[in-house]
Parts: C-alpha cells; structure tokens; sequence
C-alpha cells in the first residue's frame, strides 16, 4: 500500500485555524451581471427597443457579431442571451482554438440538436480565425446547427469574411460612459458593503482611469479598497500615485490609431487649435510614433491649407526635422507648434482639388500633343513642320505676359485652380484675374 501523499502544509495551516475556503474571485467576476436587466451602458442594444430586446420577445435569435471595445459586456451579454433563449452555451476562442475546436464543438452542436436543444457558440476574438476558419461556420450558420455570437474588438468590415456578415447582424457596444462605470461603483459598494475611500475628485479622476471598460473599473476598484489603510480617503493625487494609471485603449494597427487620427486631422482642418492639441497629447501618451505624426502634419498643411499659408508646409517641415533632431521629448514640442500653426492658418483645398482634376482630366484625354508653338525646334525639319513658330517670350511683353494658349488644341483651355478669397490665395486670385482680363483683350493666341 502507497504512503499517504501530504497535505500542502499551508491549506493544514488554513484548515487548522478554520479559514480554509474557496479561491478568491475577483471583483468583476463576483459582480458579473445574472440578467440582461442588470448590464449597463448598452441601452442601445438592451432598453425597452433595444434590438436584443425585440429579438427575445420574438424568442428567436439570429447569428450575432458583438463589435466594441474590452470590457463593455460581449461576453456576458452572450452567456445571458444562451440563458434566456434556452440554448446550450459554448464558448471558444479564436487565439487558442483551431480546426479541431471548431470540429468538435460543430459536432457536439449537432448531436445536441438531435434531442431538441440548441446551441450557441460564443466565439471571442473571432476576427483572429484565418478565412478558412471562418468560411468553417457558414454550413452550421445556415442549417441551424449553433446559432453563432462571434466577439470582436475590431471593425468587422475589414477583419471578418463578407459571407460570414451577410449571415450575421453586426452589434455595436459602445464604452461605458461616466454615468455606466458610477452604476458600477455603486454595484461594488452596496455587494461590498463598505464606500471607496476617494474624496470627490479622485472618485471623478477613477471613473476617468477606467477608459470606458467596465472590467478595468471594477479591477481598480478593488486594487483602491486593498491599498486603503483603516480610515484612509485618497485624494486625486494619491489615487494617481497608487495606481499608476492604467495605459490607455489604444492598438496602432486597429481602429483607435485611425479614429485619433482621424479627429486630429479634421480638427485642425476645422481650425480647431485646442481639439487638435488633444488628439495629438492623446496619440502621443499611447505610444504613438511622432514622426508618423510630424508626416501627418505636412501632408495636412498641402492638402487643407496649401497655398492659403505656403509657410506652412515650411513649418510642418521645420517641425518634422526638429523632432529627427531632438528626439522625444523635447522634439514633441516642435511638432505640437505644427499643429498649433496649421490649425490656426487659413484653410485652402485649391491646390488639392486642382490638381485632382488635372489628374482626371490627363488621364481621360489620352497622349495629346502641346501646341506647336511652344514646342522646342532643334532641327529644320522640326522647324520646317511649324515646330515653335509664332513662340511669344513672356518676358519681351511690357506686362511679362504674352496670353497664349498653352494647352492641347484637341483639348481646348481648362480651368482647374480656383484659390478663394483666404490669406495668400487673396494676392493669387488677384494675379489671376488680371491675366483673364488680359488674355480676353488679346483675344486667342
């Protein structure tokens, strides 16, 4: 007969002095909702016309793609939509299952079908399944097999295959807003019987760490409660100092590096100064590299404000060589006055749209010659075809303006720079102007 394997000597402790017990859960988990009732800051999809809500009360449930970022209930949502409808929930996910997952949950979905219950696949992470995987679903989708709820933090249109969404009805949940995470914090306090110990700002300042998630709220919820000596009240700074602020949302390669982007841009072309400081701080404390930023700047200075304030292309430049200079972080600066300038400029699309035109227009009309008359004539039989003959020097004219024309004959003239009446393009138009006027009394040249 074997010895008797040991006890671990701390559980004998534990059990000793009458404190053995399960291990502990954490805080989002002991406070993870029951009922479709209980989560928050989805009512878009769970209020009384939420479109979860009118799918149950019809008892059915289609394919679901829950797109939103971490922490805002995919999962829950899912686990409680499988307990209202009353199917047999299966979770998978897509960073550690592969083939012979899905095959195996395909096949327990059917034979759990042959006695009358269904099945509903919660996948998390889907967009991470190759297309192959993905095109695995389609068959089982559409004969009923398991009603499939894939989770993604990414935008479906480009991560997920167009036969698998047009079997599915994409869900967007949204992040938690500070009314969302205070329904939380108070959840925390009335099932932990006890308040956070923060005065008034730092409560603010921890609803403001949290980021939208949800999990991340309750986490640091309870990273406060464990830090709090008896009687102790945490103010901002303290708060700040004790949990060493989370690092914020933020994927380079996912949506939140477009959508910042995306808001810098279009606030310093809605000459917004302030709004585009943000976003740049914004981009800048994620990680993001400052010369892709600096790169961003000058093509915002060519395309929105152009020759409105031609010294902005030289101060986006000017910025983008200081930062390759200085480095981070005294070269952010250079680029933080960029945007200051680039913001407070006067805005132009002229240049961009013109030659977006002349582009259409080249490509369209095909492989015309230019006038004769402005072509070079190196040899007499060039000469002798009309190359350069009638040729006007602009700078023989008294006005240092001859009028010709200088377009194709097939093509005829063209029109595709318009400057408007804003900062430097004043003094183009007015340059513009006068040579229509003087090309009109001279006639055709």
């Amino acid at each position: 007969m074997s010895p008797k394997r040991p006890r671990d000597a701390s559980a004998t402790l534990f059990a000793a002095a009458g404190m053995e017990q399960d291990a502990p859960r954490p805080l989002p988990d002991r406070l993870r909702p029951h009922h479709l009732s209980e989560v928050v800051g989805q009512d878009h999809i769970l209020g009384p016309d939420g479109a979860l809500t009118r799918m149950l009360e019809t008892r059915t449930l289609g394919s679901l793609i829950f797109w939103g970022p971490p922490g805002t209930g995919k999962t829950t949502v899912a686990r409680l939509l499988a307990d209202a409808t009353e199917l047999h929930f299966e979770q998978l996910s897509a960073v550690f299952s592969g083939v012979a997952d899905l095959k195996k949950a395909f096949d327990a979905a059917r034979g759990r079908r042959e006695t009358g219950r269904g099945t509903l696949l919660f996948v998390d992470e889907v967009h991470r399944f190759n297309r192959a995987q993905q095109d695995s679903f389609l068959p089982v989708m559409e004969d009923g097999t398991v009603v499939l709820v894939g989770a993604t933090t990414e935008n479906p249109s480009f991560e997920l295959n167009a036969a698998l969404l047009s079997r599915a009805r994409v869900l967007v949940f949204h992040s938690l807003d500070a009314a969302a995470i205070e329904k939380l914090y108070a959840h925390a306090e009335e099932v932990e019987g006890k308040k956070l110990p923060l005065d008034a700002e730092a409560r603010a300042a921890l609803v403001r760490m949290a980021d939208g998630d949800g999990r991340a709220a309750l986490t640091l919820a309870e990273e406060v409660w464990r830090s709090a000596r008896g009687g102790e009240i945490f103010n901002a700074a303290q708060l700040q100092e004790i949990l060493q602020r989370r690092a914020p949302i933020y994927d380079k390669s996912a949506d939140g590096h477009y959508n910042l982007i995306s808001a810098l841009h279009k606030s310093v072309r809605g000459s917004d100064p302030d709004a585009a400081l943000y976003y740049l701080a914004r981009m800048l404390d994620a990680g993001e590299d400052p010369l892709f930023l600096a790169r961003r700047v000058v093509r915002m200075a060519v395309e929105d404000i152009g020759l409105a304030d031609p010294q902005a292309l030289i101060v986006a430049n000017a910025a983008k060589d200081a930062y390759d200079f200085l480095g981070s972080p005294e070269g952010e600066l250079a680029i933080a006055q960029a945007v200051i300038y680039v913001a407070t400029a006067p805005k132009s699309n002229a240049a961009y749209t013109a030659f977006g035109a002349a582009k259409r227009v080249a490509k369209e009309a095909g492989s015309l010659l230019p006038p004769k008359h402005i072509l070079n004539s190196p040899t007499r039989l060039m000469r002798e075809e009309g190359y350069g003959a009638g040729y006007e020097y602009d700078h023989d004219t008294p006005e240092g303006f001859s009028g010709q024309d200088y377009f194709p004959e097939a093509l005829g003239r063209q029109s595709f720079y318009h400057p408007p009446e804003r900062g430097f393009e004043r003094e183009i138009r007015k340059r513009l102007d006068y040579w229509a006027k003087l090309r009109k009394e001279r006639g055709p040249r």
